[in-house]
């Protein structure tokens, strides 16, 4: 019998930075198939569904291009999604499976996170963003930063993330403080923490920062009676997810000088829209979601990825012979 292979198509979403080729060595994959790259990011659901029609295996960065049911309705040809990190909460897997659509996924690293969010604390107590404006611009010293050592350090989830950013804190000789709702005071002594309960924590720590895994229970876990507990020195940090802070609460209480400040990484819709009052809010340090954007971190997503293809173009090879 005569075998008939379609061509396979590959398509590599969201590449922001250009560097998906670079950081793995794709032959194992151009030789068997068509590799496009998409550097943009379409929001659109009927503009992803019109790109993506021709494609066999979809390559996606996280949560940055969405895979719900009503998308994969709509990609009759769609045989596997290459996503990078363990999981991905943004796939409807129900429908890939019911639909006969493999999804695989890749190592992950918790560094590049917990070392971001340190750079955040560190800027956004001793304001490094506009004293380096100030030097730009011909200016000199103009604000007078935070101390840490003596302060509290609150952590809101104390998982893979949280844990690191909580070493780093005593390294700097804060006192740590944590809380979520399955933590217990073993595990948070485990790590040199001490279990509180939410209000306490938001009552009494200098810096807060957020870890904790979104989800229908954590939505809007910082809203505006949350912030009317902080301290006015309070700083917030949130490295994990945007929706786990009330954008329009956070919004307020800065423009209302509630607290001293806060620096996130993270956002409701991501890219963040060029109109969005987060990139105009005073006191608040805004990066464009990169706690995971490393050399290293990515390295491990694309190699990752192209083994996953492999292996399933090898699958598909048997199964297509066995016929």
């Amino acid at each position: 019998m005569t075998v008939i292979r379609h061509p396979i198509n590959v398509a590599v979403l969201d590449d922001y930075q250009g560097v998906a080729m670079s950081l793995a060595d794709w032959s194992k994959v151009s030789d068997r198939a068509n590799i496009t790259v998409f550097q943009d990011h379409l929001a659109d659901q009927d503009a992803v569904a019109e790109r993506l029609a021709p494609f066999d295996v979809v390559c996606i960065m996280r949560e940055r291009t969405p895979m719900p049911g009503s998308l994969i309705r709509r990609l009759p040809r769609l045989k596997l999604i290459a996503s990078t990190a363990p999981r991905n909460a943004s796939i409807d897997l129900a429908t890939a499976a019911e639909r006969g659509i493999a999804v695989a996924h890749t190592g992950y690293f918790s560094e590049p996170t917990i070392e971001l969010t340190w750079a955040l604390i560190l800027a956004s107590a001793r304001h490094i963003s506009s004293e380096v404006a100030s030097v730009r611009s011909g200016g000199w010293q103009h604000t007078l930063g935070d101390d840490l050592a003596g302060k509290t350090l609150g952590i809101l989830g104390l998982g893979n993330v949280g844990s690191g950013v909580a070493k780093v804190g005593m390294a700097f000789g804060m006192d740590v403080i944590a809380w979520s709702q399955n933590l217990t005071s073993d595990a948070a002594a485990a790590v040199g923490a001490r279990l509180v309960s939410k209000e306490e924590l938001l009552r009494t720590a200098d810096v807060i920062s957020i870890h904790m895994v979104l989800s229908a229970r954590t939505v809007g876990l910082i809203g505006a009676s949350e912030f009317a507990l902080m301290k006015p020195s309070a700083r917030l940090i949130n490295t994990s997810r945007g929706p786990l802070v009330v954008e329009a609460a956070l919004l307020g209480t800065l423009a209302n000088h509630r607290i001293s400040g806060a620096a996130i990484d993270v956002f409701d819709i991501e890219p963040l829209p060029e109109d969005h009052p987060y990139r105009r809010a005073e006191h608040l340090l805004a990066t464009p979601h990169i706690g995971y954007g490393t050399r290293g971190l990515y390295e491990c997503f694309y190699q990752d990825t192209v083994a996953n293809i492999v292996t399933w173009l090898d699958q598909r090879e048997e199964k297509e012979l066995s016929i």
